[in-house]
């Protein structure tokens, strides 16, 4: 069965789409749906009580916790510059006392390689966000790749052919330096329904949820991170029928 996680959020706001979720009751019970659909694991991005991203450890652990009461599955978080960066991010992430499972370190960010090294010591598993084959050879010369659950192979571009160019220079790098983290393939916006099959029919790790895209692939809106996980896992059993 292909491993697809739900991206319960990001960025969005119920002012993009009325089903995204915020608070932590919503997230736990987005994230439920999304497991009951087939998710493999959940990624989420916290908020704090005026609904701005938060890596605090009062947002971080009432989410995680709301969330593990509610699936077995692993539960990830982002860690993003744009929400705190330096010292402080660092001391945030050592604060948290309900860990999750995991981690997104965005490897195009000043001061991933401390990031990523002080979750690993606290026992949580890391995702190295690559967006670029720079990201992916600083990750390469950290000495951190073969440690990380996975590998998020995440182009910007939005027209298909420059992602997927992005894409093949990333997974580049990673396949020189004979790296063995699972890789994770996911697109948004634009890209996101595309680099999902691409993904799904080469066997590799993909995602989806409101975080990557507010519609369907036939451009109508999703109700909720249950259909898009629902979807997506429909696309893949299609592949892997055709390849019995």
């Amino acid at each position: 069965m292909a491993f697809i996680k739900a991206c319960l959020n990001g960025g969005r706001s119920r002012a993009d789409a009325p089903a995204v979720p915020e608070e932590p009751n919503d997230v736990a019970l987005s994230a439920a749906e999304a497991v009951d659909a087939g998710a493999a694991a959940v990624h989420v991005h916290v908020r704090d009580l005026e609904g701005a991203q938060s890596l605090d450890s009062a947002d971080v652990d009432a989410t995680i916790r709301v969330v593990r009461h509610m699936i077995d599955q692993p539960i990830g978080v982002t860690t993003g510059a744009w929400i705190s960066t330096g010292e402080r991010r660092l001391e945030q992430v050592r604060s948290w006392t309900e860990l999750p499972d995991f981690a997104s370190v965005n490897f195009s960010e000043e001061g991933c390689e401390d990031l990523a090294r002080l979750l690993l010591d606290r026992g949580v598993g890391v995702e190295a966000g690559l967006w670029s084959a720079a990201d992916a050879e600083r990750l390469v010369a950290s000495g951190l790749a073969d440690q990380c659950v996975r590998h998020l192979i995440e182009p910007r571009e939005q027209d298909l052919k420059e992602a997927k160019a992005a894409v093949a220079a990333i997974e580049a790098v990673l396949d020189a330096a004979e790296t063995t983290s699972p890789k994770l393939v996911h697109g948004s916006r634009a890209t996101a329904w595309p680099l999902l099959i691409e993904a799904v029919r080469r066997g590799l790790q993909t995602r989806i949820g409101f975080e990557d895209t507010l519609t369907l692939p036939d451009g109508n809106p999703a109700s909720s991170n249950r259909d898009l996980v629902a979807v997506a896992l429909r696309l893949a059993e299609r592949f892997e029928d055709s390849n019995a």
